[in-house]
């Protein structure tokens, strides 16, 4: 979309650069990202960027104006954790770079969600980007390394001593995002710590940390809440939906209350329209729309091409929505003359007695198949994969 950036970073594009770019994040990491790099970040317009923070705006009073009886609607009983917050501390926004009928290129609403994200891999990675290819520095995120740090840290440990606060999460060393829980607990300082391995006394609760128990005042929660019932034989000492004294950062209701559950809500241009499946209008054709469960993640069980058949059969109509068809754009050309199509995520952090969130980075995702995930990829397939967004002048 800027071909003067484009014809730039594709001249001088290399594969030992690529290689270049994947082990000096593999060597600040300590391990290697457990997902797909991109070889190429997204180059987007100022322009571009206006109307993604205008449609964000919009998005956010929104949902700041719903009724909190509402949002309470989105959390499944059997997933509600005591000790609710007043809003989320993290807010990620996905939009599709499209095409609208009048030939225009426009963000056009995916997912939202009240969760971290890859927020210092992310950050990392744009730096990375600045050192393998030095051009790019001049159109980089303005928000520098110490900045983008402090405001991390006021949010996640807060004015507790880091070694009271955990980052949360399930097995991590499994997880495809391990590289961005080690990047975390090297700028924080606070550690990772897998759900199994907490104890708990009481209404407290501990981990070990070089053989005595430590405890634990304010978790940066990376769970997936409703995920944990498909691990089998899963045993733990503490139960989410349990009363405990901690703080959690965000508070895991907020994960259902922003979500795929709030798109029928809202209105804007670059909102696509959204309908629960049990209130689909006999006057929409089903053709245009995509279905997706309220409750999933990374994608999985998204319908798109849905059939009346296919509806017919789905007994909790309420915990589906049926979203208007986007078109992505292919406008990200390779080194071989072929396009990719994008997908941005704008990464906001909320700050406790702040009216608005604050945006600190984002995190692209590149493709040439039909849905944004690599998984379904060409294994051949170049400048696809995991990204990040460069904004500047035509």
């Amino acid at each position: 979309m800027i071909p003067k950036y484009r014809k730039h970073f594709n001249q001088e594009f290399s594969d030992e650069k690529y290689k270049q770019l994947k082990e000096i994040l593999t060597r600040k990491g300590g391990i290697e990202p457990g997902f797909r790099i991109s070889e190429s970040p997204i180059f987007l317009t100022k322009e571009f960027e206006g109307k993604l923070l205008d449609a964000s705006e919009s998005i956010i009073s929104q949902i700041k104006a719903l009724p909190a009886e509402t949002l309470q609607k989105a959390i499944p009983d059997n997933c509600r954790v005591p000790n609710d917050a007043d809003q989320p501390h993290f807010f990620t926004i996905d939009f599709g770079v499209c095409k609208s009928e009048d030939g225009t290129i426009e963000p056009q609403l995916i997912e939202l969600q009240a969760f971290p994200s890859l927020y210092v891999f992310q950050k990392i990675y744009e730096e990375t980007f600045c050192e393998v290819y030095p051009f790019l520095s001049s159109i980089r995120n303005p928000m520098s390394h110490a900045d983008f740090k402090q405001y991390l840290k006021d949010l996640i440990v807060g004015d507790e001593n880091p070694e009271n606060v955990i980052l949360l999460e399930i097995f991590p060393e499994k997880q495809k995002t391990a590289i961005d829980f080690t990047l975390t607990e090297q700028l924080l300082g606070i550690k990772t710590v897998c759900l199994t391995k907490i104890k708990k006394e009481g209404k407290k609760l501990y981990y070990e940390n070089d053989s005595k128990l430590v405890e634990i005042k304010r978790i940066y929660n990376r769970v997936i809440f409703d995920e944990l019932d498909r691990i089998p034989d899963l045993k733990t000492e503490f139960d989410f939906r349990e009363e405990v004294d901690v703080q959690w950062i965000t508070h895991p209701n907020w994960f259902f209350k922003i979500s795929k559950f709030i798109l029928p809500f809202l209105k804007h241009q670059f909102v696509p329209k959204s309908y629960f499946l049990h209130e689909f209008p006999e006057h929409e054709n089903l053709e245009n729309f995509v279905l997706k469960p309220l409750f999933s993640f990374a994608g999985s069980g998204v319908n798109l091409n849905p059939t009346k058949e296919i509806t017919n059969t789905i007994e909790d109509k309420e915990n589906y929505i049926l979203q208007r068809k986007v078109t992505y754009e292919p406008l990200f050309e390779d080194i071989n003359g072929e396009f990719s199509k994008a997908e941005i995520r704008l990464l906001y952090i909320w700050k406790e007695n702040d009216e608005r969130p604050i945006l600190l980075e984002n995190l692209g995702r590149m493709t040439k198949a039909a849905m944004v995930n690599v998984d379904f990829n060409k294994k051949d397939a170049i400048w696809i994969g995991s990204s990040n967004a460069f904004f500047g002048e035509l």
